[in-house]
């Protein structure tokens, strides 16, 4: 019902958008976060945002270089992330659930992943 698009390979310092498009349901009144995995660690918040994009949240170790956003007339909500490092190597996870407390600690739904390799 989620699913991400826009991963890929990109150099240190460069700049990646990934999407999260819903189907077969709408999301639109749901909060709606960004998770990452990489490979040995656990899985992390990264973003999140309100139903109405009102509101938004991000890990100390993104904050000012990425930005989530929606577009509820598209079901669709972004990740823009800039000045990419190294570290920010991930499967990074599309995720939603009915509360912003909720979504940026064990949300309900989730995407299938997309990888996000960033070489130095």
């Amino acid at each position: 019902q989620l699913v991400e698009s826009g991963g890929g390979l990109v150099q240190a310092g460069g700049s990646l958008r990934l999407s999260c498009a819903s189907s077969g349901r709408t999301f639109n009144n749901y909060a709606m976060g960004w998770f990452r995995q990489a490979p040995g660690k656990e899985r992390e918040f990264v973003a999140a945002i309100t139903w109405s994009g009102s509101s938004t949240y991000y890990a100390d170790s993104v904050k000012g270089r990425f930005a989530i956003s929606r577009d509820n007339a598209k079901n669709t909500v972004y990740l823009q992330m800039n000045s990419l490092k190294p570290e920010d190597t991930a499967v990074y996870y599309c995720a939603a659930d009915d509360y912003i407390v909720v979504v940026r600690t064990r949300p309900t739904y989730w995407g299938q992943g997309a990888q996000v390799t960033v070489s130095s």
